[in-house]
C-alpha cells in the first residue's frame, strides 16, 4: 500500500470552500443521477423525480463511460450534453459529468456544464490528467478528483495538484474505494483510512463521498453512506435511475429516485463541531482520558522495544536467525484470542500485532547488522 504521507506540507495549495462554489447552506452537498445517459426520456424523467428532492443540489450523468471491455455500454457521447442543457432549464438543476481527456473537458464546458469530475481510471494516468489541466486552464469551473483505482494516496493527490496547478481553486475529492483482490461484499474496498489520511493532509479540500462504487449493490449504500457522514464527509455522490432494472450499466447500484428520496430521510448527519459547552467539557474530559492511556501505551512500547534489543542480540550471540515463525504463530493466536475474549475486534488485534512484528523485525535486524567493537 502507498507509503504515508501524514508528514508532507501542502499548504501551496490554493482551495476554496465547497459553499463558494454551489449554494449549500448546509452541508452535505448531495450529487445524484445515473450512472450513464442513455436516453432523452431516461435523463429528464430521473430528473423531474430528482428535483422533487430539495436536498439534491447537482445532477450527475455518465456520459462517455470508459469500459474494461469493447461491445459494452460506452456512453452516448455529446448528444446526452444537449439533454443536461435541458434538464438545467427544465429542473433548475446544476449538472456535472466525467471527463476523461481534454476534449471531453472541451466539449462538457462548450455546452454549458457546471462542474467537471475526473473518474478513477483517469486519475489514475498523470498524463490525462495533465491533458484536462491544460484544457481548463484560466477557466473557473469546479472540478471533483475521484481516487484512483488502485490505492495510491500520492496519485490521488498528484492530480489535484495537476488540476490546482491550472489555476483551479473549485476543487474537491470523491472517494469511491478501491480495486482489490480477494472477497468482499463491497465492490470497491472503502479503505477509510486513505479517506482520513487526504482529509489530515488537505484540510481545506472538500472530500464527497460515492458509496453507490464502493456498494455496488443498493442495499449496501444506507451503511457505507452514514459511515462517510459519520466521517465528516462534505457530500455524497449517490446514482440514481428511473428504472433500475432496465440500466445499461451499474444497474445493481442505482437507486429508484423515491428510494434514494427514503434513504435521504433516514441517513443521520452528524456536525463536525458543537457550541454546547457542556458537551465540549465532556468530550474534552474524554480526550484527557486517552491522552493518559497513550501516554502509558507508548511508555509500555519503549520498554517493549528495550526488551525486542535484548532478544537480537541474544539470538545475535547463539547465531539465530531474527525471525521465528512459531513463535510469530503463537503471538497472532494468543493476541487473538485474548482478544475476543475480551470483546475486542480479531481484526484490529492482529493488524497491531503485524505492526509491532514489523518494528521487532526491524529492530533485530539492526542488532543483527552492528559491527562488534
Amino acid at each position: 500500500m502507498e507509503k504515508a504521507l501524514i508528514n508532507t506540507k501542502f499548504e501551496y495549495l490554493k482551495i476554496q470552500a465547497l459553499n463558494t462554489w454551489i449554494t449549500t447552506d448546509n452541508e452535505p452537498l448531495i450529487i445524484a443521477g445515473p450512472c450513464g445517459a442513455e436516453t432523452r426520456e431516461q435523463v429528464l424523467e430521473t430528473a423531474k423525480t430528482l428535483s422533487q428532492i430539495p436536498v439534491i443540489q447537482l445532477f450527475r450523468a455518465g456520459i462517455w463511460k470508459p469500459r474494461t471491455r469493447p461491445n459494452s455500454f460506452e456512453g452516448v457521447g455529446e448528444q446526452g450534453l444537449w439533454w443536461l442543457k435541458e434538464v438545467k432549464e427544465k429542473y433548475n438543476f446544476k449538472t456535472t459529468v466525467e471527463v476523461a481527456n481534454a476534449h471531453h473537458a472541451e466539449l462538457a464546458m462548450k455546452h454549458g456544464v457546471d462542474v467537471l469530475w475526473i473518474g478513477a481510471r483517469t486519475t489514475v494516468n498523470p498524463f490525462s490528467v495533465q491533458e484536462i489541466a491544460d484544457a481548463i486552464k484560466g477557466v473557473d469551473i469546479p472540478v471533483m478528483i475521484k481516487n484512483p483505482i488502485h490505492a495510491d494516496l500520492q496519485l490521488w493527490i498528484g492530480a489535484i495538484e495537476r488540476i490546482n496547478n491550472a489555476g483551479i481553486t473549485k476543487l474537491a475529492a470523491v472517494h469511491r474505494g478501491f480495486h482489490f483482490f480477494g472477497k468482499s461484499k463491497y465492490r470497491n474496498k472503502p479503505m477509510w483510512e486513505l479517506m482520513i489520511e487526504l482529509k489530515t493532509l488537505l484540510p481545506e479540500l472538500p472530500v464527497i463521498c460515492d458509496p453507490s462504487h464502493i456498494s455496488g449493490k443498493r442495499e449496501l449504500i444506507h451503511n457505507v453512506a452514514q459511515k462517510a457522514l459519520n466521517l465528516g464527509v462534505n457530500g455524497l455522490m449517490i446514482e440514481s435511475h428511473i428504472d433500475p432494472s432496465k440500466a445499461l450499466s451499474d444497474a445493481e447500484q442505482q437507486l429508484q429516485p423515491n428510494d434514494l428520496k427514503e434513504l435521504l430521510a433516514i441517513l443521520q448527519f452528524p456536525k463536525t463541531i458543537s457550541t454546547n459547552a457542556e458537551f465540549a467539557n465532556k468530550l474534552n474530559s474524554f480526550r484527557a482520558m486517552i491522552d493518559e492511556i497513550d501516554d502509558e501505551l507508548i511508555n509500555l512500547l519503549k520498554k517493549r522495544i528495550s526488551v525486542i534489543e535484548d532478544i537480537g542480540i541474544y539470538k545475535k550471540e547463539h547465531n539465530i536467525t531474527v525471525f521465528q515463525l512459531e513463535r510469530w504463530q503463537e503471538i497472532l493466536r494468543t493476541r487473538s484470542q485474548l482478544a475476543e475474549k475480551l470483546g475486542l475486534s480479531r481484526h484490529h488485534i492482529e493488524k497491531l500485532c503485524q505492526l509491532l512484528h514489523e518494528e521487532s523485525i526491524r529492530v533485530q535486524n539492526e542488532v543483527m547488522n552492528k559491527k562488534t567493537v
